[in-house]
């Protein structure tokens, strides 16, 4: 059996895991997990399998406990991705979970065809495949709210994007959100504990358009990126159903903004 190391450059792209393996023997190869490396910055987004029908939530008010429960039981971050000393860390400035004692740091390598990951913390075991993309264009930005000082990111590669927004509070740390949710004071209060977005979707001729989100209300709605001087714009939706923007400051930029869609680029 023979492994490399993977370089920091070949890691750009989209990665789909398979497994994941505890020390104390639990694993998991039901969720959903995607993670997209862009230039510099990486998107994150874990479901858990039997998600319920969330045809009925047009808005975040339209969520019930019932829904919010599972809904917390998502995991997903945006950030930076650093090597050190042989050691790839996933830095994280949006977390959909509460902040978590341990650092989300591991080695990679590359073994019979997938990349293997095992955790410094907790040696966990991840396995890890890269799915088709396109490699071009690839760039990613951070962007904040100055206003609000929330936070978002957005990636591109190909055809496929990543978009993160924080919610406006953070939760309290090193618990689990269902716990956080649990406990809310108000429904409300709840709803605004899970109104965190990490979204992933395709670039093409008709807009750039959601296809799975933490938010189930933004699946199927544009994204609808407006690139300013050093501004962008992007489409959402408020509490009460109604379209709105959000405006954000440009706070980082990694390669050159493309926002249409080539004839090549598109999916068939």
């Amino acid at each position: 059996m023979s492994t490399a190391e993977p370089s920091f450059e070949s890691l750009t792209g989209l990665w789909r895991r398979s497994l994941i393996l505890w020390p104390d023997g639990r694993r998991d190869e039901t969720t959903w997990v995607n993670w997209l490396q862009g230039p510099g910055l990486y998107l994150d987004l874990r479901q858990p399998e039997h998600r319920p029908d969330f045809s009925h939530a047009a808005s975040l008010s339209d969520l019930a406990p019932g829904d919010l429960d599972w809904l917390a039981r998502q995991e997903g971050f945006a950030g930076e991705l650093i090597y050190e000393d042989g050691w790839f860390e996933w830095r994280r400035d949006i977390d959909f979970q509460p902040e978590a004692i341990y650092s989300d740091r591991g080695r990679l390598w590359l073994e019979d065809g997938m990349m293997v990951e095992q955790g410094a913390d907790i040696p966990y075991i991840e396995h890890w495949h890269r799915e088709p993309v396109t490699a071009r264009p690839a760039w990613a930005m951070r962007l904040r709210d100055r206003a609000t000082g929330q936070k978002a990111a957005l990636i591109r590669l190909g055809h496929l994007f990543m978009y993160a927004r924080d919610r406006a509070a953070a939760p309290p740390p090193r618990l689990h959100l269902r716990d956080c949710v649990a406990g809310a004071a108000t429904l409300d209060a709840a709803r605004a504990l899970v109104d965190c977005e990490i979204s992933q979707g395709t670039v093409t001729s008709a807009g750039w358009i959601v296809q799975r989100s933490t938010l189930p209300f933004r699946e199927g709605k544009p994204l609808a990126p407006l690139l300013g001087q050093s501004t962008l714009a992007t489409a959402d939706i408020d509490a009460g159903g109604r379209a709105t923007v959000r405006h954000w400051e440009i706070a980082d930029l990694h390669g050159r903004p493309v926002f249409d869609a080539a004839p090549n680029e598109e999916l068939s």
